[in-house]
């Protein structure tokens, strides 16, 4: 698992699915395994470990687990009720999922992933995945790519850099990891230019991959398939993951006001277990950055 992060808070992570040594879990952020790990050692041979991950370099790391009730589901978990159907499970006691991108992915320069290699624009999580960076770059109209970096990358001069890649690739297409980067280059604010690419690319990420739209599918068919008590955990890294996961366990709803009952009472799945965030301790920090932007909430399916 060298090449995958260490996981972020595991010791959290598992305290709050409260696991049943009997009962049935599901990772849907598989990577490296880690947090799988740790859920089979609290599981009795009884005890079922359901792990989703569309990459196809999970499968390698899946094999070092021998755990007689571990399934690794090669699709994305926007699939969760469909595949845990196919293997006849109708209700879970537990899911935790590890959202945004592994380091194993940035660091695999084929990818397209990072800023740091030049490579092709992929940054597909999965090969099934028919549009990469590439096309959106190249492809996009102008508005389109403005809603894209202002939305998902948070670009304050999001009209102008989409204005400035549409001119560019009319020249020749963007291809590559630095044909990109010095199409925008001239925009990055002074001494925050690593910043500015990394808010390019992940905008164009989460476009590719319908991150977004994902998560809040996922979060749905998550309380469909949990049992009455049954324990939701989900750490995000970023604003735009986090506040989805928020709105529905506060409200119900991932926009606009809950809706309630005749009494006043919010109808949603679930109720928040830790009441604030819970975050990262200096120590574990001080040892893995990526502990730093970290942000772990826990809800309990109510009926």
């Amino acid at each position: 698992m060298s090449e995958y992060h260490q996981p972020v808070m595991l010791k959290e992570c598992i305290e709050g699915l409260a696991i049943n040594p009997d009962g049935v879990y599901v990772d849907v952020t598989f990577g490296g395994g880690g947090h799988s790990k740790a859920i089979l050692e609290q599981l009795s041979e009884q005890g079922k470990l359901y792990a989703f991950d569309q990459d196809a370099d999970a499968k390698q790391e899946a094999k070092e687990i021998d755990h007689p009730g571990f399934y690794l589901i090669r699709a994305n978990f926007r699939y969760l009720k469909k595949y845990l159907k196919m293997y006849g499970v109708s209700k879970v006691d537990g899911i935790l999922a590890d959202l945004g991108i592994s380091s194993h992915q940035i660091d695999t320069p084929e990818r397209g992933f990072s800023t740091r290699f030049d490579a092709y624009l992929d940054m597909r999580m999965s090969e099934s995945i028919e549009v990469t960076a590439q096309d959106v770059v190249n492809e996009y109209n102008e508005s389109e790519l403005h809603k894209v970096l202002g939305m998902y990358g948070e670009l304050k001069n999001a009209k102008t850099v989409a204005s400035t890649i549409v001119r560019a690739r009319q020249d020749a297409a963007i291809n590559t990891v630095e044909e990109l980067k010095s199409a925008v280059k001239r925009h990055a604010p002074r001494g925050k230019e690593f910043k500015f690419f990394a808010q390019v690319f992940q905008a164009l990420r989460i476009e590719v991959n319908e991150e977004i739209k994902v998560l809040e599918e996922m979060l749905e068919q998550a309380a469909e398939v949990l049992k009455p008590q049954g324990r939701l955990v989900v750490m995000s890294y970023h604003s735009l993951e986090d506040r989805p996961v928020k709105n529905y366990i506060q409200k119900g709803r991932f926009r606009g006001e809950a809706e309630k009952d005749m009494y006043g009472n919010v109808l949603k799945p679930l109720r928040a277990i830790n009441r604030k965030i819970i975050t990262a301790q200096e120590e574990e920090i001080a040892l893995n950055n990526r502990a730093r932007s970290a942000k772990l909430r826990i809800a309990e399916k109510l009926f």
